[in-house]
């Protein structure tokens, strides 16, 4: 059965026959050698390995079963989008305060809870997979009509303004707590302005593995902070099962977690619009299939302990500055990362990991996803003189910051819900026909 023309015009089959080309812009139907296809694939394992990996630690999941699964959502959804549409998934950012907020997760070490974070967020899979549905029958339209980017904005800086206080409690502890945050913080800075070439695309990885060194330094070697304790790295095997986790489900947590899918879909459709730009061809053909699979994906992550997915700007970053789309390379950067989720010695060495390092990384983490409300708003040029637009943003803000938690009998909504339910309601009030013939 054919389903697809390549650009020569000749019918194609379920997947591309990716012609092997070995210079100049590699599109998604194209590949490179071999050789060239397996470290072009170890550089995106490279480029996606920093928020994977970060942000499991950050809600408490285990890093070896999100690695592992990042590599199956990435397979399938390579195959439900027929091979065509470049991109890894990895983990969701957009879930780290819904899944603290429903677990009461303090900061460090394994989540108590995460079975119940796991039935949300299976939840905000099937939620995300029924408008996956619907875009797939009725188009992207009504998507855009119901969160323009004024009210994705609003909700992405709500995120990540709820997330504030999670991370400067993380460096807060004493002084050399303090002190090793923020020389993190520091120095993932400079390396995302100064770093020579590709270095400087992985800042959030090598400024873990500089405030890792520089914790070492201070606390095995000269007793200021408690020591790296290495015997459970030294203890673990290299190869073995991860630890899978299956999921309860409790309303109150689903309600809180599932409108992440509101995220998930902008995010999706960002990413797919940012590389059909890049390789000069529209993909948004592949729209419904692309957010469909991302939400399975999801669930399956959700049923074996993994957390959200999501298709990684990471890697679209990597392939501006390659211009090399072949989606082999997805393949195989996904095949590495099943196999490193089975090596219990590469999960030890992440759990390692000191917390003030993870809290220095949380700050920049945190205040990125703040600040890409920012360039949502100015690419899109948002019209904050519209009262409509300029109320909407406040309100959401105030809102997610201030943690504003609703409550309706048993459930409970917290900032996040209340920011995003809030934001897409309240825009379609004040933007709605009748407001402005008020006006």
């Amino acid at each position: 059965m054919t389903i697809a023309t390549g650009p020569d015009g000749q019918s194609q089959g379920y997947f591309p026959r990716w012609k092997l080309k070995t210079s100049g812009v590699i599109m998604p139907e194209e590949r490179l050698s071999w050789g060239q296809t397996v470290v072009s694939g170890l550089q995106h394992c490279v480029a996606m390995s920093g928020s994977t990996i970060i942000a499991p630690l950050l809600m408490g999941f285990d890093p070896n079963v999100a690695v592992l699964f990042s590599g199956i959502g990435t397979l399938i959804f390579f195959v439900i989008v027929a091979g065509r549409v470049p991109s890894y998934l990895g983990s969701s950012f957009a879930f780290i305060a819904v899944v603290i907020a429903a677990t009461g997760y303090a900061g460090q070490g394994p989540n108590p809870n995460l079975s119940v974070a796991l039935g949300g967020i299976v939840g905000a899979g099937v939620l995300y997979g029924v408008i996956a549905l619907i875009v797939m029958w009725s188009g992207i339209a009504w998507v855009e009509r119901l969160m323009p980017p004024a009210v994705t904005g609003a909700v992405v800086a709500a995120i990540g303004l709820n997330l504030a206080p999670v991370a400067v409690k993380a460096v807060s502890a004493n002084g050399f707590d303090t002190g090793i945050g923020l020389a993190t913080v520091l120095m993932i800075g400079v390396l995302a302005v100064a770093a020579p070439g590709l270095w400087r695309r992985l800042p959030i990885i090598l400024g873990a593995v500089g405030g890792y060194l520089l914790y070492f330094l201070f606390a095995n070697g000269f007793g200021f902070g408690k020591p790296i304790d290495f015997a459970p790295l030294s203890a673990a095997p290299w190869f073995g099962l991860p630890s899978f986790t299956t999921p309860t489900f409790q309303a109150d947590a689903i309600f809180l977690i599932a409108p992440v899918a509101v995220i998930l879909v902008a995010e999706n459709l960002g990413h797919i619009k940012a590389v059909g730009a890049m390789t000069g061809r529209s993909l948004d053909g592949y729209l419904g299939r692309a957010l469909f699979a991302d939400s399975l994906a999801t669930i399956v992550a959700a049923f074996g302990g993994g957390t959200g997915v999501t298709t990684y700007a990471e890697n679209i970053g990597v392939m501006a500055a390659t211009k090399v789309y072949s989606t082999l390379l997805f393949a195989f950067a996904a095949a590495v990362s099943i196999a490193l989720g089975f090596s219990p010695k590469f999960g030890a060495l992440i759990l390692s990991i000191p917390g003030p390092v993870i809290g220095g990384l949380s700050i920049v983490l945190f205040g990125l996803i703040a600040a890409m409300a920012g360039r949502i708003w100015v690419e899109n040029k948002v019209d904050f003189a519209n009262p409509a637009n300029l109320i909407t943003v406040a309100v959401a803000l105030t809102a997610g910051a201030g943690d504003l938690t609703l409550k309706f009998g048993a459930f409970t909504i917290g900032g996040i819900g209340t920011a995003t339910f809030g934001a897409i309601i309240l825009y379609q009030i004040l933007a709605s026909p009748l407001a402005r013939r008020a006006a």
